[in-house]
């Protein structure tokens, strides 16, 4: 049984994490997504329905 569980645990540690490139496509792929996303909220749609719900949140009766 505890020879079982040693191997088990060296087959689970073999994986030593990313390597550079994978980090890079990473941060490409997130700065990708953050520009596109970016663009989405300051559209003019998006903006004016954002700007209508602070108003009536801010016009609203306590």
């Amino acid at each position: 049984m505890r020879e079982m569980c040693w191997k088990m645990w060296k087959l689970m540690r073999r994986d030593a994490g990313m390597v550079t490139s994978e980090y890079a496509m990473g941060i490409i792929a997130a700065v990708g997504f953050a520009a596109v996303l970016y663009a989405v909220v300051t559209s003019g749609q998006v903006n004016a329905e954002l700007q209508a719900i602070v108003k009536r949140a801010l016009s609203a009766r306590m």
